[in-house]
């Protein structure tokens, strides 16, 4: 049974997605503050996060950040704030959904289950079973596929489990161009929504952490108006 972590300061909404996510056999604890969602938080393991912005006491992004500081746990954000730059500062802050309100309940579980099971097998080691290659590699960017270790130039990478997808995609397909809704269909493993800043947002996320310089990537390069590819330089 997945464990999540609730947090929502409108009671109503909160009791409403409770009871459907319990009737769905998950455990779920409620948080109606920034500082209660903290301590919840880092006080218990949770699977998954569904986080709401407007929160009293310490905001939703804040709340965001501090996980992120020490996990790479799915988060969904849930929130009124359906403009393309609050979506874009969530996902760049490190949330790995983004649902605008009102929403549909069964919107919510699919992509609740779609975040967890990229999460476990991310966390699985050996993922993908006998006689797939042990490491894949680009220059001196290694990612060790028995672990889930990503390093270069022997420096281990922290990734969360899309962003380590997304590179895997790139790595195992070196001459493939993917269009946005390609790599949202395979990483997501869910339907198209037709929002691309997901896709975007955890390129520039990824590019952040593994390009000398993120404004001139060599590892992930642009393919204007098609969508990305993995770079052709940076080979030793």
């Amino acid at each position: 049974m997945s464990k999540l972590l609730l947090v929502e300061d409108d009671r109503e909404i909160s009791a409403m997605l409770r009871n459907f996510l319990l009737t769905e056999n998950y455990e779920v604890e409620t948080a109606f503050d920034g500082e209660s969602a903290c301590g919840k938080f880092f006080s218990d393991t949770f699977d998954l996060v569904l986080l709401d912005l407007m929160i009293p006491k310490m905001s939703g992004m804040e709340v965001m950040e501090r996980i992120r500081e020490h996990h790479t746990v799915p988060i969904i954000i849930i929130s009124a704030k359906d403009t393309d730059s609050d979506k874009m500062l969530g996902l760049g802050l490190g949330a790995d959904d983004y649902i605008t309100k009102p929403f549909s309940v069964t919107e919510v579980l699919a992509r609740i289950k779609a975040n967890i099971r990229r999460s476990t097998q991310y966390a699985q080691c050996g993922f993908g079973g006998a006689g797939q290659e042990e490491t894949l590699k680009k220059g001196s960017l290694i990612m060790h596929l028995d672990t889930y270790a990503v390093t270069k130039d022997g420096r281990e990478i922290e990734l969360t489990a899309k962003e380590y997808e997304i590179l895997k995609l790139f790595l195992k397909n070196p001459k493939k161009v993917y269009t946005k809704e390609q790599i949202y269909s395979l990483v997501w493993q869910d339907a198209y929504f037709g929002d691309e800043n997901a896709v975007n947002v955890h390129i520039s996320r990824l590019r952040n952490k593994i390009e000398d310089n993120p404004r001139k990537p060599q590892y992930i390069v642009t393919v204007w108006g098609i969508g990305y590819k993995l770079g052709e330089g940076k080979d030793e």
